[in-house]
């Protein structure tokens, strides 16, 4: 991983541990992901050309500035410096993390049916 991407990666890090206290973090499927009572609510990867990062409920936050990814309700934003870290919207994207979630820890049990928790 570059300089680049390490600096990312750990400024990430460090404000999604600052602003979910009490979120559990582990690897999972070899990237970190922060849980709140078993379910999955952000992490981050690194892609060939920038480190994404994912909210699982993020398309439904209303936030032009997180894309859609795949066919659940999961969005992301990628970036490709530290300096494109822009703190007052990861801040608030990671109180809607708290806020707004649909139950990913079950998905498998209802056959892919995704359910509303808060």
């Amino acid at each position: 991983m570059s300089d680049s991407d390490k600096a990312i990666c750990n400024a990430l890090a460090s404000e999604i541990n600052r602003h979910l206290k009490t979120a559990e973090n582990k690897i999972w499927y070899a990237h970190p992901v922060w849980f709140l009572e078993g379910n999955p609510v952000v992490g981050y990867s690194k892609l060939k050309d920038s480190v994404r990062l994912l909210f699982w409920s993020g398309q439904t936050f209303d936030e032009p500035e997180l894309q859609h990814e795949g066919k659940f309700k999961a969005a992301e934003k990628r970036y490709t410096s530290v300096e494109q870290i822009q703190l007052t919207d990861l801040k608030r994207w990671l109180k809607k993390s708290e806020q707004i979630q649909w139950d990913y820890k079950n998905l498998v049990k209802r056959k892919g049916v995704l359910e509303r928790l808060k």
